[in-house]
């Protein structure tokens, strides 16, 4: 599929409709949205969810050369954190083996481990977390209470043959089930190995909706900014579809003010892991906070920009430029 074509896939019904309602909102042409829309995937390189997301529509010229789209991000991965060494993060039972210091919980990946092994795991564990081996956004991820599972062979091919694990569920702290409970709500800290110093490049919460399991963007989720020496949230919280939240929807917790458990620790744990892999410079870790400290729950080598950008209200194309700076 070429970029174009990527970037113009998605649900056209939908983002016509939201075109429409722009139109009537901002007093601007519907023929000139659609137009613009065109223009802006051929010559910035965004999405059609990025016209949106970013609020194209009232940016101008020099506003637009700042936001980092999708056609740029594959070329600036490629340099940064390169395919090549892709599956150490890509594959999350890879990526728990490898980083079990920082993950801090046990998994049972039937492709590789035995039946035996995920008795011994449910023995000891009456609710865990299935996901997909390679799963994206947070797709395929869900809640397993063990009285559910009537004959553990067959639950075990299941997860073979689907490519799925199972892993330790994380307590989160009592702090960050105030927020939302019905989700792990994570910090997500990006990261640069600066030819072996790590530096921390943006920090921002993650929180789950009251509905869906996980706290994702693009799984109803929400974000909001956090003060990187402070540890304190500064901003409300936004959604993909750009709806602020002063206070979650659910709980009624002002995000404003909430500060962080154990943020420090937070950002000296993915300091620590940033610099495990020199091959991957650029690293977007999530990371979850439990009663006894911070856990990685996995990182990722190609992390996007829709949530930095949109929390920022404008490009960061300065992420893009330094990071290129340091590359040999």
């Amino acid at each position: 599929m070429s970029f174009i074509s990527y970037a113009l896939h998605g649900n056209y019904k939908r983002y016509f409709n939201n075109l429409k309602k722009i139109s009537q909102e901002e007093n601007i042409s519907y023929t000139y949205l659609k137009f613009d829309t065109v223009r802006s995937v051929i010559k910035y390189g965004v999405g059609l969810s990025d016209y949106l997301n970013y609020k194209f529509y009232i940016r101008n010229k020099e506003e637009r050369k700042r936001y980092v789209g999708i056609k740029l991000q594959d070329k600036f991965y490629e340099k940064v954190s390169p395919s090549a060494y892709k599956n150490t993060y890509a594959i999350k039972p890879i990526f728990l083996k490898e980083f079990k210091k920082y993950t801090k919980r046990d998994f049972v990946y039937p492709k590789e481990d035995s039946l035996k092994k995920l008795e011994k795991f449910l023995s000891s564990n009456e609710c865990f977390i299935e996901k997909p081996a390679n799963g994206l956004g947070g797709g395929g991820v869900k809640k397993v209470y063990k009285n559910t599972i009537k004959d553990i062979e067959e639950y075990y091919n299941y997860l073979k043959q689907n490519n799925c694990f199972v892993e330790q569920l994380v307590i989160q702290h009592k702090a960050m089930s105030k927020l939302c409970k019905e989700s792990i709500n994570t910090i997500r800290i990006m990261t640069f190995n600066d030819h072996g110093t790590p530096l921390i490049i943006w920090a921002g919460l993650r929180v789950g909706n009251g509905i869906n399991p996980v706290d994702n963007f693009h799984a109803g989720g929400m974000g909001c900014s956090i003060d990187l020496k402070t540890g304190k949230i500064y901003s409300n919280a936004i959604d993909k579809d750009l709806n602020e939240f002063e206070k979650h929807p659910k709980s009624g917790l002002k995000f404003i003010g909430f500060k962080i458990p154990y943020f420090e620790e937070a950002k000296e744990l993915v300091k620590k892991a940033c610099l495990e892999n020199d091959k991957i410079k650029l690293v977007g870790w999530d990371v979850a906070i439990s009663e006894e400290g911070p856990v990685i729950i996995e990182g990722n080598r190609r992390p996007g920009f829709d949530l930095i950008q949109v929390l920022s209200d404008r490009g960061r194309m300065d992420i893009v430029e330094d990071a290129l700076s340091k590359i040999d």
